[in-house]
């Protein structure tokens, strides 16, 4: 099996990116106002609270665009908000030729959008495709939607940009804010989403960020109370944000650790282990025998978290032992059978191979 996950950023440079929010917290926010709770409700001449307002600002400087807007329903409903902001109903849209995420597929019928599959790995049919110009917008999705997937995402906004100027680009950034060096935005297109559950924030918060065209009519549809991010709720936003990107690169470090000794034998029965982004960076190891199920059995009796809560999110410590992805699945026949993918969360690489180790002996 061949992967291309996608190029992690350094210890480094996660420290900078940390350094990097505060700096932006500290131009927005007086000190007193980030010990607090922040505020409730539809402040007039904001019809939201100020401090949501703020946050929003901060993510907008953080992220080098124009605007930026928390919604409820975390990445599902951000991305579902920007289709309906940059397409019209029963827009053709491109999109890469693979398996769609579920919730995004749902978004997708529920607009009434005509998908246009192209295949994102080969540059000169992307070329082809962007110059015939029957479509109206482009997904592109960040991480990979099957394990072959190899193409680069700025490339592709790039190409799309360049034969079709004014058709919006929306990136799904899910599973790759805080761990790349840039987002879709920073990449060239209109509108990123991500949740930000994702990178230790609240449960069921969304972001959307860039155009303040699109965003702006988005906020006009979106004046009823109950759709408010409240003030603690944006609070948590940056909270989280400012721990993930340290927290998400020594995870990636310590995948990268657990697929090397896996592959230079350390644990009988491990055909391979590969590094892949499915839709977490993980590792996926193939066992020798088809024994995936029992091991993700015995894995969780050991001590393994055996679901996600949402994917790297604050309530997840443990290393995951899970199946495989439905992208992934829906790629490859039968690949649950003899393969599971594991997240370290914040484990380090000892604890994921004894727990592999002794989830296989029994």
């Amino acid at each position: 099996m061949k992967t291309y996950p996608l190029e992690s950023i350094t210890l480094e440079q996660a420290m900078q990116k940390q350094f990097k929010l505060i700096d932006h917290i500290s131009t927005v926010f007086e000190g007193h106002e980030v010990l607090g709770r922040g505020d409730l409700g539809v402040v007039p001449g904001f019809n939201q609270p100020i401090t949501t307002h703020k946050v929003e600002q901060i993510l907008a400087n953080f992220f080098d665009t124009e605007a930026a807007m928390l919604v409820r329903g975390a990445g599902t409903t951000a991305i579902r908000l920007a289709l309906h902001a940059t397409l019209p109903r029963a827009g053709n849209l491109f999109v890469h030729d693979a398996p769609i995420y579920p919730t995004t597929k749902v978004s997708l019928d529920m607009l009434g959008i005509n998908v246009i599959r192209v295949n994102f790995n080969d540059q000169d049919e992307l070329t082809r495709a962007a110059k015939q110009g029957n479509f109206q917008g482009a997904l592109v999705q960040l991480t990979r939607q099957k394990p072959n997937d190899s193409y680069d995402s700025e490339a592709v906004i790039q190409i799309i940009k360049e034969y079709a100027p004014n058709v919006p680009i929306i990136t799904d950034d899910n599973y790759a804010v805080l761990k790349i060096k840039k987002i879709g935005v920073e990449q060239g297109a209109d509108l990123s989403c991500f949740s930000t559950f994702k990178i230790l924030g609240p449960e069921g918060i969304g972001c959307i960020v860039g155009k303040t065209s699109y965003i702006e009519n988005l906020r006009k549809e979106n004046y009823s109370g109950g759709l408010q991010v409240q003030g603690f709720e944006a609070l948590d936003v940056l909270k989280g944000m400012v721990y993930a990107p340290v927290a998400l690169a020594i995870s990636a470090q310590q995948t990268d650790e657990v697929a090397e000794r896996l592959n230079k034998g350390e644990v009988t029965g491990v055909k391979e282990a590969r590094v892949a982004n499915a839709q977490s960076k993980v590792i996926l190891v193939t066992f020798d025998a088809p024994i995936a199920a029992e091991v993700l059995h015995k894995a969780e009796k050991l001590g393994a978290a055996p679901n996600p809560v949402g994917a790297e999110s604050k309530y997840e410590m443990v290393p995951m032992f899970y199946r495989v992805s439905g992208t992934f699945r829906a790629a490859i026949p039968d690949v649950e059978r003899n393969t599971i993918r594991i997240n370290p969360m914040r484990a380090g690489a000892d604890t994921i191979i004894r727990i592999l180790k002794e989830a296989m002996k029994k």
